[in-house]
């Protein structure tokens, strides 16, 4: 109920005018903490020389940007630019074998990258799985699948494995943990695919070119066999009308991202603060929520920077993959949370839908939960912080279905239709606020560390009740009525294109 219903333009303005002020304080406030901890002995280890002239130096507590960004940035440029030209040359002269040459190319950037003995790893594991297809039972495919993926992830087959990995470098262990991973999750997407359709008859060769595509091979994003599969092999793509524009357009928004993110970083130093905790106590509270909220807004960017340069390569293939992770400024529900679509696909389509049907039912639900997020805990490595994320978003995700149920229930559900639309919506928006900064709890917890979230907890709900709490409270309320607004948006204009596509 108020789902399509307009708010009052004063009213919408009132809240961009609150949400934006708010912005801009906490972001004060972060700015001048960042000047002060700029130069003490707990940040140096995380901070170095960046613009001097001006006397700012750069936050690098991410291992992995700065690797991205700097000593591994002309490798990745090399290998995408090499993949992008042989691309071309094969669908211009052989179109009918760009699938093959994207396998052999990937095959050969991985047998570079990580050594001969690593590819035979990868290979065993992509036959094993391809002979469980052939039994065409899957739980016998996933059951498999799932004992891969944790032999590349728990002691002592983990230590193992990786001593198949030749040469020492900066990235080897992320390299090493994110192509086995996602082999795993390929292999057993096509294997379970192959169970569902076992008229199709997919061979080995579909699956290792499937699996060694280069773009997606390390970081992802993941595609679903059926959909890589039936894009692959058109013989002869065609580019839809603007396509090209748009694909020029998300490598300059990636462009744009990662110069974005590099000033940033050198005069909010949001990654180095809380690993400070006795700082990070002293900075004001709206300091100090505009931390942990910019803490998941960094994540998102980092992953939609990834997943946008990646796609803009599997666009030129004519490929249509997974879209980057919607930005957490517009989440407001468990159901819409996610840091990788790709894996989030992956998870719905063959766990989380497949038990739960329509996600209406408590206990079906409760069930397909569990299992997505005790898959998830061994795609991200079984560890007390991992499960103790998994346990909090997989109650939050149950928590909302049990409130939708009680808001379903007789007494209440008159009291909400004795309220209008728009009213309906601002009560709505209330309890999306809460569950905002629940989302924000819950992940900032893998994504920073307990004690950081622990101090974030005890300052806006305890220390800082009630003025602090409903002060954040009704700025995240503002910020939800303005994503709804946007989802409202969107939605007729959707329903205006469709009534122009019907036939009079």
């Amino acid at each position: 109920m108020g789902i399509k219903t307009a708010l009052p333009a004063a009213e919408l303005g009132l809240y961009s005018l609150v949400l934006s002020g708010a912005l801009a304080y906490a972001g004060r406030g972060l700015l001048e903490a960042s000047q002060d901890g700029a130069h003490r002995k707990a940040f140096r280890e995380s901070m170095r020389p960046g613009w001097e002239y001006i006397g700012r130096k750069m936050d690098v507590a991410d291992f992995e940007w700065v690797m991205w960004f700097t000593s591994f940035r002309d490798v990745i440029i090399f290998a995408l630019s090499g993949h992008v030209l042989f691309a071309k040359l094969c669908t211009m002269v052989a179109p009918q074998l760009r699938s093959w040459m994207y396998a052999a190319y990937g095959a050969l950037a991985v047998l570079g990258t990580m050594g001969p003995r690593y590819l035979l790893l990868l290979l065993s594991h992509c036959v094993g799985l391809y002979v469980a297809s052939l039994s065409g039972q899957p739980w016998l495919c996933l059951g498999l699948g799932m004992a891969s993926l944790a032999s590349f992830k728990l002691d002592p087959l983990i230590s193992w494995q990786n001593g198949f990995v030749t040469g020492t470098f900066d990235l080897q262990e992320v390299l090493f943990h994110g192509g086995s991973g996602f082999t795993v999750l390929r292999c057993t997407s096509f294997a379970l695919e192959s169970c569902a359709h076992p008229d199709r008859r997919y061979s080995l060769a579909d699956l290792l070119k499937y699996n060694f595509y280069l773009p997606f091979f390390f970081f992802g994003p993941i595609m679903t066999f059926d959909r890589f599969h039936s894009q692959v092999s058109q013989v002869e793509p065609v580019r839809r009308e603007g396509e090209l524009w748009h694909i020029r357009a998300q490598a300059g928004l990636s462009v744009v991202a990662i110069m974005a993110v590099d000033i940033f970083f050198h005069f909010f130093y949001i990654l180095t603060i809380p690993s400070d905790l006795k700082f990070a106590s002293r900075l004001p509270d709206s300091a100090l929520a505009g931390l942990a909220y910019s803490n998941l807004v960094y994540d998102w960017v980092k992953a939609a920077v990834l997943f946008g340069v990646v796609n803009t390569v599997a666009r030129l293939d004519h490929l249509d993959p997974p879209q980057p992770p919607k930005c957490i400024t517009a989440l407001y529900v468990f159901a819409d949370t996610h840091f990788d679509r790709g894996i989030n696909d992956w998870l719905c389509k063959y766990v989380y839908d497949h038990i739960g049907g329509e996600h209406s039912a408590v206990i079906p639900e409760l069930v397909a939960t569990v299992a997505t997020f005790a898959i998830t805990t061994l795609w991200l490595g079984p560890c007390d912080i991992v499960y103790l994320w998994s346990i909090l978003n997989c109650f939050g995700l149950n928590f909302e279905l049990w409130v939708q149920k009680l808001a379903e229930w007789g007494p209440l559900a008159r009291i909400e239709a004795s309220l209008s639309e728009q009213m309906s919506r601002r009560v709505r928006a209330i309890f999306g606020a809460m569950n905002f900064w629940a989302i924000i709890m819950y992940n900032l917890v893998s994504l920073n560390s307990l004690e950081f979230t622990e101090l974030v907890a005890r300052r806006l709900l305890l220390t800082g009740f009630p003025q602090t709490t409903l002060a954040i409270l009704f700025v995240t309320y503002c910020g939800v009525q303005l994503v709804k607004e946007r989802e409202r948006t969107l939605a007729l204009e959707e329903e205006q294109e469709q009534d122009k596509e019907k036939p009079e």
